[in-house]
């Protein structure tokens, strides 16, 4: 099989790592070929396989896995031992990190957080200015969503 995408040289500085933005090689899902993705710290954090994708200013680093169909993207962050697969999409400014794995059809928007050992899968969505850490499962089609601007009377 052939490589879907490359690491540029163009390349950042987050927490000690050194990411690079990545390139497709070609065409696969929504992705066409010589598109700009995302930044990766090594090809370890990116599947060569299935139609995964890190877009925008998302980022995957550290032990951290993208995928079989998952899309990052946005300003979204996966890291530690994070792992994103099925048709996951992580997007907005969502942090994923610590050993949490999602994976089905969930969804992570917004200023979400979810680390520690958390496993989220089917449906779910984790959205707004959520929290979830510790040790949580979290499957079905669950909504979890978080506020903390003001409410108006």
């Amino acid at each position: 099989m052939s490589k879907k995408y490359k690491l540029l040289d163009e390349c950042i500085e987050l927490n000690r790592h050194k990411l690079f933005r990545i390139q497709a090689l070609k065409d696969f899902s929504n992705v066409k070929n010589n598109d700009i993705g995302g930044y990766v710290e090594s090809e370890k954090n990116l599947s060569q396989y299935g139609n995964c994708w890190v877009s925008g200013n998302a980022k995957v680093y550290g032990n951290a896995k993208a995928y079989g169909n998952a899309w990052i993207c946005g300003n979204a962050w996966i890291f530690d031992n994070a792992e994103v697969s099925g048709d996951a999409k992580v997007s907005g400014s969502a942090k994923i990190f610590g050993n949490v794995w999602i994976g089905g059809y969930a969804e992570i928007y917004g200023n979400a957080k979810v680390s520690g050992n958390v496993e989220v899968s089917d449906d779910t969505k984790i959205y707004g200015d959520a929290k979830i850490y510790g040790k949580a499962w979290i499957c079905g089609e669950s909504e979890i969503f978080g506020y903390t601007g003001k409410i108006k009377e």
